[in-house]
């Protein structure tokens, strides 16, 4: 594979790259493969093997090869541009959307390629739900929006004629809110107001209704795109209790620039750095205690970033 840009210098006599460009006080540092092989328990949800990425000639993301445990929480961290939200977007090929991007390298869920050609994108986004950094509720009804989803893929209808064809499923649609809505944490605070305009919750809230949107389909994978960094603490709180009961059910996937909050809720947390590099990935504790990159150190204490 020919690169559109090099990030890296490579020192062939031990196959190990060095990166030619850092960010400001981002030392210089020999990239051990080591550090990114995580031996965890379980089944790997997905693998991501040799992946590439560019916008036009910016080389976005730089060889990321990692196994994603199901039914756990990672947090990818790093500073700003080193492609932590692109590689999340990767997984359920969000980036397909943008016209510049060019995607190569292989991401697997449960064993199947995401980026085959024959892949369903629908089936694969129902799949795969996503939760953007500002809260999107659609300027509907709050049970509208938990609804919508199953409604367009045709698994509720309601209405006129499906009361005619006898196929009515309100009753099945009002359980269905009320369980994505407790599973959202959301319940006890929305209940009596179902009907109400989504748009008057407050930001937390918001965003809880889009996790419970994103519920509502039924999918084995959740990704969230720092989706606390407009709250206020009270309900960046709220979301991140929720996250660690997300994971017992599905997995999640977590882009943060909060090091205490990927700390407080990742199993394990993957750490990206300049180039578009995975500099390092293992059990969260190991990451933030006793980091095996010095950047990745230098990186956690503030030095640079």
């Amino acid at each position: 594979m020919t690169n559109a840009i090099s990030e890296h210098d490579s020192d062939a006599s031990t196959g190990i790259e060095t990166a030619s460009q850092t960010t400001d006080g981002e030392s210089v540092e020999e990239v051990d493969p080591e550090w990114t092989e995580y031996d965890f328990e379980g089944e790997a949800k997905f693998t991501v093997e040799d992946l590439n990425v560019w916008y036009g000639d910016d080389h976005a993301l730089t060889d990321i090869s990692m196994e994603i445990p199901e039914n756990s929480v990672t947090a990818l961290i790093g500073p700003s541009g080193c492609g932590k939200s692109t590689f999340l977007r990767c997984l359920n090929r969000m980036n397909d959307r943008i016209t510049a991007a060019r995607v190569e390298g292989s991401v697997r869920l449960d064993g199947d390629e995401v980026y085959d050609p024959n892949t369903n994108l629908v089936e694969l986004r129902k799949r795969i739900g996503q939760v953007f950094q500002s809260p999107n509720p659609f300027p509907k009804s709050i049970r509208d929006n938990v609804a919508y989803g199953p409604r367009k893929h045709g698994d509720i209808e309601k209405g006129f004629l499906a009361r005619l064809l006898g196929r009515d499923d309100a009753d099945r649609e009002a359980e269905l809110v009320e369980r994505c809505l407790r599973g959202a944490a959301l319940w006890e605070e929305v209940s009596d107001r179902l009907d109400d305009n989504a748009l008057g919750l407050s930001g937390g809230q918001q965003q809880r209704l889009c996790i419970a949107r994103a519920l509502a389909v039924d999918p084995d994978v959740i990704l969230m795109d720092e989706p606390a960094s407009a709250l206020d603490p009270i309900a960046t709180s709220k979301i991140e209790d929720l996250v660690e009961d997300l994971a017992q059910d599905y997995t999640v996937v977590i882009v943060t620039h909060n090091m205490q909050q990927a700390a407080r809720i990742s199993d394990q947390t993957a750490v990206f750095l300049t180039g578009g590099e995975l500099v390092e990935y293992g059990d969260t504790d190991q990451i933030f205690e006793n980091p095996r990159s010095q950047r990745v150190e230098d990186y956690i204490t503030g030095k640079f970033g």
